[in-house]
């Protein structure tokens, strides 16, 4: 009998370009059947808090608060390598007059919230969805707005003006080390033998797509909302690289010291343990 495996992800395409090989039936899985489940990652990160699903793509923030209950795979990280998550405005803003100013962010489970405050920890957000961020900050709804995924290449089409990268930031504060942003991770209770099976069936997925680059594109610009195809393999290439078929040793320090740091701040109520499945 099959097992059904549900794997959940954004709808957006470097992590469509991820599973692609999964979702197509590209590679032999055995007895287990995968449900892709496509949410935003906000979404994402309030199920995991539920444990709802086996697999899922989450916030690195959100694993501080589900550590007990999923374990990190050591592929398929989102890691701005001196880029990341941007602020931006309709006018010209000098980055440190953040605070008092009112910033429109995808959710406060999200890398990219945690990354903000620290980067400006008085700084006022108003939570909105990751694709209605742009339009809210032209409509003069807030100040100034947090963007992820293909918001961080198009905003400039929309008139607005970049305030701060927050990847770029966080490799002067850490001596270039990757902003780590997304991850995937996989339920404690679906034990060893599973676990690692499951593991590698997503990593060869990954591993698919980059050496298939132009059909793996092909079936991730549906979900690129926007962008054309040189933008697609631009975003796809700035998440969805070799690191994401490992994080290496300096990917899994950033993610201890992102959280360490987001502890010691009092961003995060308690320390975590980070943990990666072999």
């Amino acid at each position: 009998m099959a097992r059904t495996i549900h794997v959940a992800h954004s709808p957006d395409s470097d992590d469509a370009f991820m599973f692609y090989a999964l979702a197509e039936g590209l590679i032999e899985t055995g007895d287990l059947e995968f449900v892709h489940e496509l949410q935003d990652i906000e979404t994402l990160n309030r199920r995991a808090l539920a444990g709802e699903l086996e697999v899922t793509a989450v916030s690195i923030h959100a694993y501080a608060y589900l550590a007990d209950t999923y374990i990190l795979l050591p592929h398929g990280a989102s890691m701005g390598e001196g880029y990341g998550p941007r602020l931006v405005a309709r006018e010209p803003v000098d980055a440190p007059r953040l605070t008092g100013l009112r910033v429109a962010v995808p959710g406060t489970m999200t890398s990219a919230y945690l990354a903000l405050k620290l980067y400006q920890p008085g700084v006022e957000t108003k939570v909105v969805p990751f694709d209605e961020i742009i339009p809210y900050v032209k409509d003069g709804k807030a100040d100034v707005g947090l963007l992820i995924h293909e918001g961080q290449l198009t905003y400039a089409d929309e008139g607005l003006h970049l305030v701060a990268d927050l990847g770029e930031w966080w490799a002067e504060e850490t001596g270039g080390l990757p902003l780590p942003l997304g991850g995937n991770v996989i339920r404690r209770d679906l034990g060893d033998e599973l676990i690692a099976r499951v593991s590698d069936l997503l990593r060869r997925s990954i591993a698919y797509a980059l050496e298939h680059r132009q059909a793996a594109l092909e079936h991730a610009e549906q979900y690129g909302r926007g962008l054309d195809r040189s933008r697609t393999d631009e975003f796809v290439g700035m998440y969805v690289n070799p690191r994401t078929l490992d994080y290496g040793p300096d990917g899994r320090r950033a993610v201890e010291l992102f959280l360490q740091k987001g502890h010691e701040a009092g961003f995060i109520s308690r320390r975590v343990r980070v943990e990666f499945a072999p």
